[in-house]
């Protein structure tokens, strides 16, 4: 089935907590719904940019992050429909606990995965991790359905059930409850994908990828009732009423932009994309790590985030790289780089065993991975100068995410963080047309 421009039904995947098994269950229903036929569209709530990666595999579909905190309503509800225009269903990953956010109040929520329930009207599915439980499952269940009345749940799936006795032992309170169990996962090796310190490895660094999402596709649509879900997901098909996809989160830098894409440079936001190409600019993919220099005819360059650490030395022989980066840079091109981007157009990465590699030299930053330490939250903060991030006194609603320590960073500062937002790591900086910082932006405004 089609629904052409219509926004489809969708499900919002959540657990009381982190760990529950949340993308391995999000993960399962995309690949088993896309065997069935069904086009399915993923989001991730929150800023995680690896999820989303995974999503795109399992579903063949771009997955798009939402986030209540550095998003707008109507910038929310323009995604979706962005999105989702052509799909059948759309299933939300969620984040964290379901009503787990921020500390604060940002642009139209906490960042929970409640408040985007809430926001879009869409039913929530609760994973629950049911190891070492049997009555309380149905307890912890019945506390999600009662701490907001703005909130829908709609059933749960139970995850790293022992055994058959032990399942056995846990559906009566749901029945009594009146809670509907869609399925039950028992435990299983061969359901986990590895993982690494900022999250999943991504999947095309895996070579058997194909044959474990298989294995997690056939776990859930032999555990699960699909029907079920489906048809819990129809019910609430008349959320979030009629917003048009022409939001644009952060404008252009220019209009034929040089986006560096690989394994080092592969922290992304669809939306982010996807907005430059409603407002006409073209994307020019490079790769690093392939020692592409930029093309030499863009007016812009974007070095995303990624995991420089773990290919410091091949970028820093990428000596076609460097030299085009530079030379794009003595032209006054914009260049900018976000968190890994911003190591590269640094002076130096030291990697975790001390050795330190040059880098592009564009800005004065040295960063190291030696002495490990997470830097982690939302970050709001204002632009001190006209840049590739828009104009002076913009402000910028995003997050860090990094182990990366900053040895040194000399440059004119780029960012003042506001009032709320003085855990940073630092301003970045600005040398020229070039900027860098920590931040990840996923959306602007005018301070």
């Amino acid at each position: 089935m089609s629904l052409g421009s219509r926004r489809p039904p969708g499900l919002i995947i959540a657990a009381p907590g982190s760990g529950s098994g949340k993308t391995t269950v999000a993960l399962g229903l995309l690949a088993a719904l896309r065997q069935r036929g069904v086009s399915v569209q993923p989001f991730k709530v929150g800023p995680d940019y690896l999820d989303t990666s995974h999503h795109e595999r399992a579903a063949g579909r771009p997955s798009y992050n939402l986030d209540t905190w550095a998003m707008s309503g109507s910038l929310i509800t323009s995604i979706v429909t962005h999105a989702a225009a052509g799909a059948d269903l759309a299933i939300v990953e969620g984040v964290m606990g379901l009503f787990d956010g921020g500390p604060d109040r940002g642009l139209s929520g906490s960042g929970s995965t409640a408040d985007l329930a809430a926001l879009l009207g869409w039913p929530v599915v609760l994973v629950l991790d049911v190891s070492g439980q049997t009555e309380t499952a149905a307890a912890l269940a019945l506390g999600c359905v009662r701490y907001r009345s703005d909130v829908q749940v709609a059933g749960v799936i139970l995850n790293r059930v022992a055994s058959p006795r032990h399942e056995a032992l846990i559906r009566p309170a749901f029945d009594r409850i009146g809670l509907e169990i869609f399925g039950a996962l028992h435990r299983s090796e061969g359901m986990r994908l590895p993982e690494r310190h900022l999250g999943l490895v991504q999947a095309e660094e895996q070579a058997d990828y194909a044959a474990r999402i298989e294995r997690i596709a056939h776990g859930v649509s032999t555990s699960v009732d699909l029907d079920a879900l489906l048809a819990a997901a129809w019910e609430a098909s008349g959320s979030a009423q009629g917003v048009t996809p022409t939001v644009c989160a952060v404008a252009p830098p220019g209009q034929r932009i040089a986006l560096a894409c690989d394994a080092a440079f592969s922290f992304t936001y669809h939306h982010v994309i996807a907005g430059w190409r409603v407002a006409r600019a073209e994307i020019l993919p490079f790769s690093p790590l392939s020692d592409e220099a930029p093309p030499r005819d863009a007016d812009a360059v974007w070095l995303p985030g990624g995991y420089p650490e773990l290919h410091a030395g091949r970028i820093a022989a990428a000596s076609t790289f460097m030299a085009g980066l530079r030379a794009m840079a003595v032209r006054g091109v914009p260049i900018h780089g976000e968190c890994g981007g911003y190591m590269v157009l640094g002076r130096g990465l030291e990697d975790a065993d001390g050795h330190r590699h040059a880098m592009a030299g564009l800005l004065p930053a040295e960063t190291s991975f030696r002495d490990r330490r997470l830097h982690l939250g939302y970050r709001r903060a204002v632009l001190q100068a006209d840049c590739a991030l828009g104009r002076k006194g913009t402000r910028l609603y995003g997050h860090e995410f990094h182990y990366a320590s900053l040895i040194s960073d000399a440059g004119e500062p780029l960012l003042a963080p506001d009032e709320e937002a003085s855990a940073m790591t630092s301003a970045g900086s600005r040398a020229g047309s070039v900027t860098g910082s920590f931040f990840h932006v996923l959306s602007v405004s005018r301070a």
